[in-house]
């Protein structure tokens, strides 16, 4: 599949790689520098890979609340929701963002390598409610402004009133406004750890959207981003990757996610949603773990942030270990930009998840010892 972008990219000497099934750019200049600038200025990115959908219809807040584990009948209108879509044992098929962009109408943003499966899962789980799911993700283009100065580009971007109103936006939070003459929405989100805003539009207007970026961030020193530049990024942030710290062989308990699953209280109880046992279960069973870690099965596993002192980074897939015996797998690791020293996320066995313990990981034959270290390892300051 092929961005509105790609030509952009090939022309402006993106090295292009695929990625679930797209085209997409994995840097232009360096990884380092891309980092750097969503750090320190701006950085914008397409991610026009990521899937959009919708849902609408007057069923469509109890339909969503049966269908993901977190409650998007309580979500406002103009808000948005990290939640996820799980299976009936718990296991997480992905994680998403839903906005709700009117009483009767969410957007579901979905990752580009799962897009299919979940328009698939919520058409199903949403058949007995009076709603329609459609899949948009074919007409959108999803653009990504990023970094401490993204503001400064959004006041350009925009007309005077319309910039005004996006500014003052909350984080999670999303407005519909007009670019290039077009209807599109503006959200305060993102997957970098960084202030940022993300523009749903339509795809033919996505280079203009684009062009008008660069353009209006130029003062701001914005500059193009690659994939390799966004991973390194929400890795600092302690942002999991679906396939990585996610998959369908856990819950969001063992990945310390468990805030985004609602069962409801006694006095707002919660009615039946898709793997609500299962995942109670996990809950009971990791807080034993962690109250207990010499009660957990030895294939028990807790996600941790690792922080090491070397020059070799672990990379995913490489095996955490006690001696000779394996006791967990790093699931992302990279040297970060930002601290200058290798970081890593990885499962665990839940007696080595205690902050300040020491393991030892296998990165191509050689042992590097790292230290649990608690997430995010970046957090901007406010």
């Amino acid at each position: 599949m092929h961005s509105p972008l790609e030509s952009w990219h090939l022309a402006h000497g993106a090295s292009m790689t695929e990625f679930a099934g797209w085209l997409m750019p994995i840097r232009y200049s360096s990884d380092i520098a891309e980092h750097q600038a969503v750090r320190n200025t701006a950085g914008l990115f397409d991610l026009t890979h990521m899937g959009e959908i919708a849902v609408t219809g007057p069923g469509a807040p109890d339909a969503l609340d049966f269908a993901l584990v977190g409650r998007m009948s309580r979500v406002e209108v103009g808000r948005a929701k990290y939640t996820m879509i799980g299976r009936a044992d718990g296991g997480v098929i992905d994680d998403l963002v839903v906005y709700r962009e009117a009483p009767e109408r969410f957007l579901v943003v979905a990752n580009a390598s799962n897009a299919p499966r979940v328009v698939i899962e919520l058409t199903d789980r949403c058949t007995a409610f009076d709603c329609e799911v459609r899949d948009e993700s074919a007409d959108t283009a999803l653009i990504a402004v990023q970094g401490p100065r993204s503001p400064d580009v959004l006041s350009v971007m925009l007309e005077s009133d319309e910039a005004e109103k996006a500014l003052h936006l909350k984080y999670y939070a999303s407005t519909p406004t007009r670019v290039c003459d077009t209807a599109v929405v503006v959200a305060r989100t993102g997957y970098t750890g960084e202030d940022g805003f993300e523009f749903f539009c339509p795809v033919g207007v996505a280079e203009a959207v684009w062009d008008l970026a660069l353009g209006c961030g130029a003062d701001a020193g914005i500059v193009p981003c690659g994939l390799a530049a966004r991973d390194t990024l929400r890795l600092e942030a302690g942002m999991p990757l679906y396939g990585h710290e996610l998959s369908e062989s856990m819950t969001p308990f063992e990945a310390g996610l468990g805030r985004v699953v609602n069962f409801g209280t006694p006095d707002d109880p919660r009615g039946e949603f898709v793997g609500d046992a299962a995942l109670a279960a996990a809950a009971s069973r990791v807080q034993e773990w962690e109250a207990n870690p010499a009660s957990a099965p030895e294939n028990a596993r807790l996600l941790v942030g690792l922080s090491g002192e070397g020059r070799r980074s672990p990379r995913a897939g490489h095996r955490v270990l006690d001696g000779k015996e394996v006791v967990g797998e790093i699931t992302s690791g990279a040297p970060s930009p930002t601290f200058g020293h290798p970081i890593a996320m990885a499962y665990v066995h839940p007696r080595f998840r205690v902050i300040g313990t020491t393991v030892p990981v296998d990165v191509r034959g050689r042992r590097e010892d790292m230290t649990v270290c608690a997430l995010p390892f970046y957090q901007r300051s406010r």
